[in-house]
């Protein structure tokens, strides 16, 4: 699987895991240089506390498009520390 926004590729990984419709990529396969730590965080209440990255791709700004959690509650282990995408951010094979 691959995730785009604005031409550039923000990562890549054929291990992905799939929960609730949404990819989650392997920390190791995402390109740092696009991802900014931004202040949002959002409480799901079956995988926890989620923080979140702004995307910076050649001087545009897509704010909070990609999530993690750095921390699961014990149903969500399989997906903690991973990214997952949204806002534009295309996802595809």
């Amino acid at each position: 699987m691959k995730a785009t926004w604005n031409g550039a590729t923000l990562a890549e990984s054929d291990e992905t895991i799939i929960v609730e419709g949404n990819h989650y990529f392997p920390k190791d396969s995402i390109r740092n240089e696009f991802f900014q730590p931004s202040q949002t965080h959002t409480v799901c209440g079956w995988k926890g506390t989620a923080s979140y990255y702004n995307i910076v791709v050649n001087g545009e700004t897509n704010p909070d498009a990609a999530w993690y959690y750095p921390e699961t509650k014990p149903d969500a282990k399989e997906i903690e520390g991973r990214i997952a995408f949204w806002k534009g951010v295309e996802v595809a094979e």
